[in-house]
């Protein structure tokens, strides 16, 4: 099972470098347009005054990201590539205090569940995917694998070794890590709406990447979305249920399999 455990690491570093890559730009900040979203959740907002008129971009980005890294838990939810030219998927909350919830994918072949917190672990995988991280081994193998862990809870204590090796995907405040040393020279765009809440838009650039940004310009700026519009597939990061509680509970079915005493 150690393949699933570096792919949740890999999960942690894509979404940090995905999100944080936006502040290495060099260019001056200028005023001007972003252009159209390519995210069809997005959609013009009018307003009297725009939000953050009398911000530049620099400004506006310094304000989410303070904002961001002062959160106490979030959802992140996407689809970025990995450094192997695949493609992973997410849907998780994490909070400062290691919990986290939700699911992870890669390459579109099958899913985990995955619940921790300062006590246990706990994972669950579809047959799809065991199949898929254990292409090369033997048939027998990987039939034996699936048999015993396909669409079962499995734990370990959160002490263990492969569980503190997901400590670092499951920690907020290392997931957002890198937001201490954000650059920014983001050109301002527009007011807009993010799943139906107010936004502004900006625009950044990191060598052939263009990244554009969206942040809550209603209570306390939060970064809403980042997208990825420079490549044939649009990739977006999505950051909702800022401050609320992380449901790492156990699971309710009782059949788990301890991987502890499986050794």
């Amino acid at each position: 099972m150690r393949r699933t455990t570096i792919a949740a690491l890999c999960l942690a570093a894509v979404a940090t470098t995905a999100l944080t890559a936006c502040g290495t730009d060099t260019k001056d900040d200028k005023a001007g347009s972003s252009g159209k979203s390519t995210a069809g959740s997005a959609t013009p907002s009018p307003s009297k005054k725009a939000a953050f008129a009398d911000l530049s971009g620099q400004e506006i980005v310094d304000r989410a990201v303070k904002a961001t890294r002062a959160a106490t838990s979030l959802t992140l939810k996407g689809d970025v590539p990995d450094d192997g030219g695949g493609t992973i998927s997410l849907d998780m909350a994490l909070d400062r205090e290691g919990r986290c919830a939700g699911t992870m994918g890669m390459n579109g072949e099958g899913t985990v569940e995955l619940i921790a917190n300062s006590d246990l672990v706990y994972m669950k995988y579809d047959e799809e995917f065991l199949r898929a991280q254990s292409k090369g081994q033997p048939k027998a193998e990987t039939d034996g694998v699936v048999d015993m862990l396909a669409d079962r809870w499995v734990k370990m204590s959160a002490t263990s070794k492969d569980a503190k090796d997901m400590a670092g995907f499951c920690d907020l405040d290392a997931v957002l890590k890198d937001f201490d040393d954000i650059r920014s020279a983001a050109r301002k765009g527009k007011e807009t709406r993010v799943d139906g809440t107010p936004a502004f838009s900006l625009s950044e650039s990191e060598g052939k990447d263009r990244y554009t940004l969206y942040v809550a310009t209603e209570g306390k700026p939060y970064l809403l979305k980042v997208e990825n519009t420079s490549g044939k597939k649009g990739e977006t990061i999505t950051f909702t249920d800022y401050d609320k509680p992380v449901p790492a509970k156990a699971p309710a079915d009782k059949d788990v399999v301890d991987i502890d005493k499986l050794g």
